[in-house]
């Protein structure tokens, strides 16, 4: 079995999913306008050409899902290589572990990331522990984990969460959450290539919502661990991910407008590992710091950041670094807004930090 096991890895040695991500690539500068989800179509539909070893499958993928993500992938590469899995996230996390362990790529959907947490021990205890306790002799990196995640104006609490924060700690695991298609295609790109697993959490809102022209390069990948300044500014640094980099956008452009406050924008992308030199060097430069995210304030990822910050900037802050994230609070359904970290909400929070 172990000398089968072998041979079959052997075979897809040459996957292009076994490098690891290149920095930013295009081959060209022709581009198509397209939301969100047409972009993470686009990425596993050039995913699907170019390694004939991978495959895609969750909840209802074969018929397009939920959010139309995989439509078309199903009848343009066949039912043997898109199809749909019983209604049980730990064995369809299960099965791209064992394929991926093979040598071959995985591209597995969560249809909620509510539901991602029967799964977590297939997840935490095996996906990302399979290459250190084989010695790494084997590895299940071929696994990328796709699930939308986030508010959605109607979901409540079993369709709106954001538990990114509950695997960026785990050692063997990468996390990643794009803010916009040009983002989407290029980073799930990058981590179907990556030789590590990785959870690629899609902002549902943004599905349809968000629109760009993204580059028409079917082997366009942007870097893993690597953070985008989207607005430079001198005065406050305010990082984020996924769709709140939109809401911090907004808030920046409403403080230059009202005060002459210049924020400097980090959208981070990468949460597992995350780029902690970048927000080092605008916190430094800035003075003051800001973290935003959907999911709950205690124990979030922006305490992370907030923690590193006042490790690493210490002596060049002039204010606490502040924190502006949803309630500690089961997601609310009629109480949605008030449970979001809104444009006021991170509004109010950069002038707190300016007036310190």
């Amino acid at each position: 079995m172990r000398r089968a096991a072998l041979q079959v890895r052997a075979k897809f040695a040459s996957s292009p999913r076994r490098l690891s991500a290149a920095p930013e690539t295009s081959k060209t500068s022709e581009t198509t306008r397209m939301n969100l989800f047409s972009a993470v179509n686009a990425s596993m539909r050039s995913a699907l050409a170019r390694d004939e070893s991978a495959v895609v499958f969750g909840e209802d993928v074969g018929f397009g899902g939920v959010f139309r993500c995989t439509i078309g992938l199903r009848e343009e590469f066949g039912a043997q290589r898109v199809f749909n899995t019983p209604l049980c996230e730990q064995g369809i996390v299960g099965l791209g572990i064992g394929y991926a362990a093979m040598g071959r790529t995985a591209i597995a959907e969560i249809q909620f990331a509510d539901y991602i947490f029967p799964a977590y021990d297939q997840i935490v205890n095996e996906a990302a522990k399979y290459r250190y306790r084989s010695g790494g002799e084997f590895d299940c990196g071929g696994l990328t984990i796709r699930t939308p995640c986030g508010a959605i104006g109607h979901g409540g609490h079993y369709h709106s969460q954001s538990p990114e924060a509950q695997f960026a700690g785990v050692a063997g695991l990468k996390v990643v959450m794009p803010r916009g298609p040009t983002q989407a295609k290029g980073l799930l790109t990058a981590a179907i290539n990556d030789p590590n697993p990785v959870i690629f959490f899609e902002p549902k809102a943004l599905y349809r919502a968000s629109v760009d022209d993204v580059p028409d390069d079917p082997d366009f990948a942007l870097p893993l661990g690597q953070a985008d300044v989207v607005r430079p500014g001198d005065d406050v640094t305010v990082v984020a991910w996924g769709a709140q980099v939109l809401v911090a956008q907004r808030a920046a452009a409403t403080a230059a407008a009202e005060r002459g406050v210049e924020c400097e924008v980090i959208d981070l992308q990468t949460l597992a590992p995350w780029d902690a030199a970048a927000v080092e060097a605008s916190a430094t430069k800035t003075g003051r710091l800001l973290v935003t995210h959907e999911a709950p304030r205690t124990l979030g990822f922006a305490a992370e950041v907030c923690a590193y910050a006042a490790e690493a900037c210490f002596l060049h802050l002039e204010a606490p670094p502040a924190r502006v994230c949803g309630l500690d609070t089961p997601f609310p359904l009629v109480h949605e807004k008030s449970y979001l970290p809104t444009e006021d909400k991170v509004l109010a929070a950069i002038y707190g930090l300016v007036d310190f």
